[in-house]
Order: structure tokens, then C-alpha cells, then sequence
């Protein structure tokens, strides 16, 4: 059997490079981002602005799976989004918060953790080059 055909599963584990942490990085801080300001858009322009907020989350997340070339590219934004948008929810000591207790916040919060989910799994992950991997063949 040639290295070729043998399955990614039973290949050992590579140390990642530092430009591919970089672009992990890069998404992740772009999520928190994308999070930051779809909190702000979703509430002041109530049913476009949620659509925007999300649609922006979406193309983010699959732009970043993608430019990667892997799931984790979708992961890294969508973390970066969770982040940011779980510590908004949070009330300060003065009584300022970002989220008001309706439900475009709620739509925005269970909506943008759908989306995350969803171009995670849609994203292809990592595919075997040539003709030889392919059944039939």
C-alpha cells in the first residue's frame, strides 16, 4: 500500500506551522470582531441588522474554511464570535449591557451559534489529492 491511498486517520499527527497558527489567530480575532459588531447592528436595526449580523458570521466562517482549507477554519471565527458574544451578555456593576432582553438578542445568540455549527460541518475538511484515492479506480 502507497502512501497515497493509506487513510489521513493513520497518518501521525504534524506539528502545525506558524504561518497556519497565524491564520488561525487571525480568524479568531476577526470572529471576536464579527461578534463585537453584529451585537451592535442586530439591536439598532432590528430585522436587517440581525440578518446582517448573521449573514456576516456565516461568510466569515466559511471564508475562513476555505482560506484554510480545513474545519478548523471555520472553528477559529466561530470561537472568536462566542467569545466575544458570551462576555457582551455580561451586565457590568453600573447596569450598562450590550443585550436587552428580547428576542432579536435571543435570535442573534441561538441564531449565531446555529450558524457556527453549520459551516463547521459544511466546510470539506481535508481531501486526499490524485486519482488513486478515488473508489472504483
Amino acid at each position: 500500500m502507497s502512501d497515497r491511498t493509506t487513510s489521513m486517520l493513520a497518518q501521525p499527527l504534524q506539528r502545525p506551522s506558524l504561518g497556519r497558527v497565524a491564520v488561525y489567530l487571525g480568524l479568531f480575532v476577526l470572529g471576536a470582531l464579527v461578534g463585537v459588531a453584529g451585537s451592535l447592528v442586530q439591536s439598532a436595526w432590528f430585522p436587517g441588522g440581525l440578518l446582517l449580523a448573521l449573514a456576516a458570521e456565516a461568510g466569515l466562517c466559511l471564508g475562513g474554511a476555505r482560506a484554510a482549507g480545513s474545519r478548523a477554519g471555520a472553528v477559529a471565527p466561530a470561537a472568536g464570535w462566542m467569545l466575544a458574544v458570551i462576555l457582551l451578555t455580561a451586565s457590568r456593576p453600573e447596569g450598562d449591557f450590550v443585550f436587552a432582553a428580547g428576542s432579536g438578542s435571543y435570535l442573534f445568540l441561538l441564531g449565531g451559534m446555529a450558524v457556527a455549527v453549520i459551516c463547521a460541518t459544511l466546510a470539506r475538511g481535508r481531501q486526499p489529492a490524485g486519482d488513486a484515492v478515488r473508489l472504483g479506480k
